[in-house]
C-alpha cells in the first residue's frame, strides 16, 4: 500500500477555485476516482449548490450528481449536499430568495457525520473561495471552520496568473494550507499556455497535481490517472 496509507483518517479537503467554471467538479470527482483507486472508502461533498432542477419534487443539482457517482460510499443526500437552491446565483442571494439563512455548523455537522462513514471526503466549495454564504459569512470561512487543506484549481485561461495568486493569498491569509493546485485548461485558445503553468509553478509554493488538457466532454476517471495523490498528501 502507498505511503498514504500510513496517514490519519479519515482524510479531507477542501477543493476551491480561481473562479465558477473552472473545473472544481471535475478535480473532486478525479480525487473521489484516485483515492478509490488506492482501497480507500471515499466521498464527495458540496455543501451548497446553486443552480437544481426539480425532479419529482426533489431538487438535483448536477455537480452533486456527479461527486455522488463518483464516491465509493453511499450517503444520504443531506450529508452530502445540505444547501440546494434552485436557481443559478450567487448562492447568498439564492438563499435569501428561498427564506434560508445558509449555517456553517449546520455543514460542519454533516462533514463529521460524512467524515465518520468515510476515509477521505472531498469537499467541493462553491464559486470561488470568497463567494459570500450569508450575510456575515462566506465560502472561505466554511473552508476555516471544516480546517481542511486546501486544493485550488486554476481555470487556464487569460486572467489566471491574477486570479490565482490573489486565491492563493486569501488561502494563507485564513490560515489554511494551499496543499496543491491544479492546471485546468478550459480554453483551448489560451496563448502560452506552457509560459502561464511554469509561471504558476514559480509562483505558488505548492505542488502542482495534474495538469488537465482541454477535452470534451471530461472524463474524470481517466484524468484522476493523472492526479498526483502522494505530492497532495505529503504537502499536509
Amino acid at each position: 500500500m502507498p505511503p498514504l496509507a500510513s496517514r490519519l483518517s479519515p482524510l479531507g479537503f477542501f477543493v476551491t477555485g480561481t473562479d465558477t467554471g473552472v473545473g472544481k467538479t471535475l478535480a473532486a470527482c478525479a480525487l473521489l476516482h484516485a483515492f478509490s483507486a488506492r482501497g480507500l472508502r471515499a466521498a464527495g461533498m458540496k455543501p451548497v449548490a446553486a443552480g437544481a432542477q426539480r425532479i419529482r419534487g426533489e431538487l438535483r443539482n448536477e455537480d452533486v450528481e456527479q461527486l455522488g457517482a463518483a464516491s465509493s460510499i453511499a450517503a444520504p443526500r443531506a450529508l452530502l449536499n445540505p444547501y440546494c437552491f434552485e436557481p443559478p446565483i450567487a448562492p447568498n442571494i439564492a438563499a435569501q430568495a428561498a427564506g434560508v439563512t445558509i449555517e456553517l455548523h449546520t455543514i460542519v455537522a454533516a462533514y463529521r457525520e460524512l467524515a465518520a462513514r468515510a476515509d477521505v471526503v472531498i469537499v467541493e466549495g462553491v464559486g470561488g473561495f470568497c463567494v459570500p454564504l450569508n450575510a456575515q459569512e462566506d465560502a472561505a470561512d466554511l473552508a476555516q471552520r471544516l480546517d481542511l487543506p486546501v486544493l485550488l484549481v486554476v481555470g487556464m485561461r487569460l486572467g489566471c496568473l491574477n486570479h490565482a495568486l490573489l486565491t492563493a493569498q486569501a488561502i494563507r491569509a485564513r490560515g489554511l494550507k494551499l496543499a496543491g493546485w491544479v492546471a485546468n485548461h478550459i480554453d483551448p485558445a489560451m496563448t502560452h499556455a506552457d509560459d502561464n503553468t511554469a509561471a504558476l509553478e514559480h509562483r505558488l509554493a505548492a505542488p502542482r497535481i495534474a495538469r488537465v488538457v482541454f477535452s470534451q466532454p471530461p472524463d474524470a476517471r481517466h484524468i484522476a490517472r493523472s492526479f498526483d495523490i502522494d505530492a497532495l498528501c505529503s504537502a499536509i
